[in-house]
């Protein structure tokens, strides 16, 4: 809503003309698979095309940070998305792991300016991950394309000082 009492700034959700990169992680790759087949049906399904989206694949999510850094660096993409799935086990590695991957993220979005779409799932449970990745509560994959999508275009009026 924009009315003459103050200028609203709102991204949209469409996809034409945008890059996107997505660092999927491979393990758990029976969950990532699903979030990385979800998040290109969103960009697709918005006007995104295939062309316009890279894959890079990650061992797990502890490289996550690294990897932001770097495909940032290359000044190529409008947004990127982290997929992956952490799951609670019988040790603490889960904590070490999980708040360090989120943490990292945010850090690199921040320092790069590029926004990061944070699809990696933190669950006590497989079935949990399953749900999450398109088997009973909708595909993160798909709300992380989302969200990259709407924040692209955000930065972009931010950028150029354009109202919606």
């Amino acid at each position: 809503m924009n009315d003459s009492k103050h200028h609203t700034f709102e991204g949209d959700l469409r996809a034409d003309g945008l890059r996107f990169a997505i660092i999927v992680s491979r393990f758990n790759s029976f969950i990532t698979d699903r979030l990385l087949a979800g998040a290109i049906d969103g960009i697709e399904r918005s006007g995104g095309k295939t062309a316009d989206i890279d894959v890079v694949r990650i061992p797990g999510a502890w490289e996550f940070p690294i990897t932001v850094r770097a495909v940032a660096a290359r000044k190529e993409h409008d947004a990127i998305l982290c997929l992956g799935a952490v799951i609670r086990g019988d040790t603490p590695h889960f904590d070490y792991v999980a708040g360090n991957a989120a943490s990292g993220i945010a850090a690199a979005s921040a320092e790069t300016g590029i926004p990061v779409a944070f699809g990696v799932l933190t669950t006590n449970t497989v079935e949990q991950a399953m749900d999450r990745a398109g088997i009973k509560s909708g595909n993160k994959g798909f709300d992380a394309a989302m969200t990259a999508i709407e924040m692209a275009n955000l930065l972009r009026q931010l950028r150029a000082g354009k109202q919606s």
